[in-house]
C-alpha cells in the first residue's frame, strides 16, 4: 500500500485537503442521519447528547454536563430549558449554592432511554461500516481531540 504524501503548499490550501472540513461535513451528514432516528423520541441531536449524559449519571450540575459535552452554560441552558418544558428533566437550584443548578431526569426522561436503544444501531446501519471500524474511528478522533486540547493547553500556558 502506497503511503499518502503530504500535499504541496498550494495543494494544502484546497478544501478537499482540510481535515477540519472532512470532520465538519461528516458531522453535518451524521446529524442528518440522527434527525429521523431522534424524531420519534422528540429530541434534537444536542438534546440527545444531554440525555445520553444524564442516562449515564442522573442528578448532575449544569457545569458537569457542560464539561462532559464541552459546551458552555450559555449554550447548554436553553437546551435544558427545552428538555424541562418537554417534561424530560427537572432543574433545581442547589441548596448549598444558589448559583448551581442541578439537572435530574423525570420519570418520562428515564423511560425515554428504553425507546432510544435502537438509535446507535440505526447510525451503524446508515454508516455501512462494520462496528469495529467505527470504534477505531471514534478512538482516533478522541486521540486527535486530546492532542488538540493538549496543544491549546500548552499554548495558553505559554501566553500567560
Amino acid at each position: 500500500m502506497r503511503r499518502a504524501q503530504p500535499p504541496t503548499a498550494d495543494a494544502a490550501l484546497r478544501l478537499d485537503q482540510q481535515v477540519c472540513f472532512a470532520l465538519y461535513s461528516t458531522s453535518l451528514a451524521l446529524q442528518k442521519v440522527y434527525r429521523p432516528l431522534l424524531a420519534p423520541l422528540g429530541l434534537t441531536y444536542p438534546q440527545y447528547l444531554v440525555m445520553l449524559v444524564l442516562w449515564e449519571a442522573d442528578g448532575l450540575r449544569v457545569i458537569d454536563i457542560g464539561a462532559r459535552l464541552q459546551l458552555d452554560s450559555a449554550t447548554l441552558t436553553p437546551l435544558l430549558k427545552r428538555l424541562e418544558v418537554a417534561g424530560l428533566v427537572s432543574r433545581q437550584r442547589a441548596e448549598h449554592d444558589a448559583r448551581e443548578v442541578l439537572i435530574e431526569l423525570t420519570e418520562a426522561g428515564r423511560a425515554l432511554k428504553s425507546r432510544a436503544r435502537d438509535v446507535p444501531a440505526g447510525v451503524l446501519a446508515a454508516s455501512g461500516c462494520p462496528a469495529t471500524e467505527l470504534i477505531q474511528l471514534r478512538q482516533e478522533l478522541e486521540s486527535l481531540r486530546q492532542q488538540l486540547n493538549q496543544h491549546l493547553g500548552h499554548r495558553a500556558a505559554a501566553e500567560n
